[in-house]
């Protein structure tokens, strides 16, 4: 059901996470993974983020708020949380639902969206980045148009008597105008 891809990244997240002794694999932890993973990497580039930052601002959160196993305890195994579980749940369900076979890193940064309260999602969303964006480039190829928010000087003014032909011109390929039919008499039959 996961691609190797991201099984390799998950597994990546959990040896590091063991490395350095966390007791929890956290959200943080997954989104920090993905950030290596090119699906995911890829999803996010489109949308554009900073992935550099993004990777600062989770190892910062990460090392400031995961509790340590301690050095004496070799029994005590990193466990995932249960916000980490659901993601990957939720990305699972998301894709068979849809009628595809395998997992991403993508759909997976799709299911982070989801669990509203974590720091990595809040950084996903600091960063302008929204569950829609990575949406929208999974299912279209659409990559965010960093110029579509701000409003250029040639879009005031000049501009509008074109748009507005252009919007009429759409609308004839694609209507029949009544008015003009019933002024001429005629049928749409």
């Amino acid at each position: 059901m996961l691609n190797k891809e991201l099984e390799a990244s998950l597994n990546g997240a959990f040896a590091r996470a063991r490395e350095k002794r966390h007791e929890f694999m956290t959200v943080e932890h997954l989104l920090l993974a993905l950030l290596e993973n090119a699906a995911a990497q890829e999803a996010l580039l489109a949308c554009r983020a900073d992935l550099e930052t993004l990777r600062k601002e989770l190892d910062s959160f990460i090392e400031q708020t995961t509790p340590l196993i301690p050095v004496d305890d070799e029994s005590r195994e990193t466990q995932p949380t249960l916000s980490f579980q659901r993601v990957l749940q939720r990305a699972v369900f998301h894709v068979q639902s849809s009628g595809r076979s395998e997992v991403t890193g993508a759909n997976v940064l799709v299911a982070i969206f989801s669990e509203q309260e974590s720091h990595a999602a809040y950084l996903l969303k600091k960063s302008d980045i929204s569950r829609l964006d990575v949406v929208n480039f999974i299912s279209h190829g659409t990559v965010k148009d960093s110029d579509n928010d701000d409003l250029n000087s040639s879009d005031v003014g000049g501009d509008e008597p074109r748009a507005e032909q252009n919007s009429e011109d759409k609308l004839e390929n694609f209507a029949t105008n009544l008015n003009q039919l019933a002024r001429a008499g005629g049928s749409t039959h």
